[in-house]
């Protein structure tokens, strides 16, 4: 496999940039931190309207939501595809297409993360802040969804993660990600099929493992943090 990355190793990397599209990880890792990037926001704003004591609001990001974590990726990344263009009247690039398709299934899933982190918070804080006269934008600003994000942050990570895994769906409408990349090696090669896609193995496995142990390293200091809280209130 050594003489693979020698020979190979760029195109793993970049891709045929800057005579090409830019590809290999460093694509995979652009459409990661788009869709996680883009998607947070989004999922905020999702997770938000499904507490909203308004019915109007909360009821269709629910749907919205519960529509999105029952769909294949997969087929998410076809739909767009082949839908985008019809709405918009042109051809959209493989890549845009992923990145938009990546925002949008990912927002669900992180809303669903910060919806679990809000409810986690102890009821007490929001009543507090309501008897203060705070209304609910201005609870979640300021008292409630800071607290909850810092409580997040190695779900985030875990999630960001999955996002690195689910960009080699790419693959499947032509963009130039690392699954893409290993794939051209391959047929350059022909008759080292298992040697390509073990080093394309390696090299996710390594990327995710490493933010894998971030998560933790995250998660013990949050621990600590909380195991400290009791002992700070009393002074």
């Amino acid at each position: 496999m050594a003489d693979i990355l020698r020979d190979h190793g760029l195109l793993l990397l970049i891709g045929a940039y800057p005579h090409g599209p830019l590809g290999g990880l460093a694509a995979t890792l652009a459409l990661s931190l788009i869709g996680i990037g883009l998607a947070f926001p989004l999922g905020v704003l999702l997770a938000l309207a499904q507490l909203s004591p308004r019915g109007a609001v909360r009821h269709p990001a629910q749907a919205a939501c519960h529509l999105l974590r029952s769909i294949p990726l997969v087929m998410l990344v076809f739909g767009v595809y082949f839908i985008a263009p019809l709405l918009l009247g042109r051809p959209v690039a493989g890549f845009a297409t992923m990145a938009a398709t990546l925002v949008v299934f990912q927002s669900a899933y992180l809303a669903e993360i910060v919806r679990a982190g809000l409810l986690a918070l102890p009821r007490g804080q929001a009543e507090a802040a309501a008897a203060l006269g705070m209304g609910y934008g201005l609870r979640m600003h300021r008292i409630l969804l800071p607290q909850a994000l810092t409580r997040m942050r190695p779900s985030m990570v875990g999630q960001f993660v999955t996002t690195i895994k689910d960009t080699s769906l790419g693959y499947v409408i032509g963009v130039h990600e690392l699954t893409y990349a290993a794939a051209q090696v391959n047929s350059s090669l022909l008759t080292r099929p298992f040697e390509v896609f073990l080093l394309l193995a390696g090299m996710y496995f390594v990327l995710c493992f490493a933010l894998t142990q971030l998560a933790r390293v995250l998660e013990a200091r949050q621990l600590r943090v909380q195991a400290l809280a009791p002992d700070i209130r009393r002074v």
